[in-house]
């Protein structure tokens, strides 16, 4: 699967998921219901989680990596605690890559992976959507 990114271009190999030849048996397009579910509480485990997508959209908005500085003065109401550990699991999943230089005082620089930069555009074609759609939307607020 070739993919495009801003400014860059990369070749992913991504598993797809799999299409039922009985049609019978599912609603949605040939798609097994069963793996979408799977597959969406995947997703959601990823990038749900508080800070996430805070972290994530400044590094959407430049070509330029992010100082561990710029997240702590952006993203008012988060603890430390919450935001290294947002950032290292973004790391780990490969989605953020850390560089570290060794000055005084330290400095910790973070940018998009190609599989970072493929995930920020998927969030901001959703973040279109609802902006085209949310006058249409409807929340129950006692969750």
């Amino acid at each position: 699967m070739e993919t495009k990114g801003i400014g860059r271009r990369t070749t992913a190999t991504a598993k797809e998921l799999p299409v039922i030849q009985d049609k019978k048996s599912c609603d949605f397009n040939g798609y097994d219901a069963d793996t979408l579910m799977k597959e969406t509480a995947k997703l959601r485990k990823l990038i749900t989680k508080r800070g996430t997508l805070e972290i994530l959209i400044p590094l959407c908005c430049t070509t330029n990596p992010v100082r561990y500085i710029k997240f702590r003065n952006t993203m008012k109401g988060f603890s430390s605690k919450t935001l290294a550990i947002r950032l290292k699991e973004l790391e780990s999943n490969g989605i953020l890559e850390r560089r570290a230089y060794n000055e005084i005082p330290p400095r910790v620089e973070y940018h998009l992976t190609d599989k970072g930069q493929e995930l920020v555009e998927s969030v901001v074609n959703l973040l279109q959507w609802m902006r085209r759609w949310s006058a249409n939307l409807k929340f129950d607020t006692r969750f």
